[in-house]
């Protein structure tokens, strides 16, 4: 079984929220988007799994992989 990816989305009360992709609570808020960033990625870290940053409209802005990629980028040499 797969593991969740992590998910930094804007929060409801106007802050930014880190939740598991497929939940519909947050595993914690943050008042700004880098501190949600940085426990994103901590926690991607800890478990191996994919983070990924939204900006304020929803849209995926970046994406980081923690872990066994199944496919890495491949070199253009």
């Amino acid at each position: 079984m797969s593991k969740p990816s992590k998910h930094v989305v804007p929060s409801s009360t106007g802050g930014w929220a880190v939740k598991n992709a497929g939940s519909t609570r947050a595993s914690k808020t943050f008042d700004t988007q880098q501190q949600a960033v940085d426990y994103g990625r901590t926690a991607a870290k800890k478990v191996g799994t994919e983070l990924y940053i939204h900006g304020r409209d929803g849209t995926i802005k970046d994406k980081r992989s923690y872990g066994n990629d199944p496919m890495p980028p491949r070199d253009k040499k």
